[in-house]
């Protein structure tokens, strides 16, 4: 939980590095919450016609966009590639295989362009 935390309190700044704990332990926790919340929108009944999105789940989606995607580009910067590539994820399902692969890989063990190994410190 406190690599959520940790990730959460990370917001904002979408340079220097993320572990590959830290945006895993990110991904974990989200999905948790997000399906708690979404059992809590079908069982109240806040959920939508369709059961897609409810409304807690969806302020909890919109609240986490940015640090989502944040934690995303800073986990790109560990294994030494622009944030830009999270553009990705917008080619279906083959960009989100090419991200994930992206996302499983180490980080570079030394000081790259987008700063110190996190491992190191």
């Amino acid at each position: 939980m406190s690599w959520f935390l940790q990730a959460l309190r990370n917001y904002a700044p979408f340079s220097g590095r993320a572990r590959r704990k830290e945006y895993w332990y990110f991904v974990l926790f989200y999905m948790l919450i997000f399906f708690v919340l979404w059992g809590i929108d079908g069982a109240t009944g806040t959920a939508g016609e369709s059961k897609e999105v409810g409304l807690l789940s969806g302020i909890f989606s919109l609240a986490m966009l940015i640090p989502s995607i944040a934690v995303g580009a800073r986990r790109l910067h560990d294994t030494g590639r622009s944030g830009w590539w999270l553009l990705l994820s917008l080619i279906p399902l083959i960009g989100g295989l090419i991200l994930i692969f992206f996302m499983v890989q180490d980080g570079e063990p030394q000081t790259n362009t987008y700063g110190p190994d996190p491992k190191a410190a």
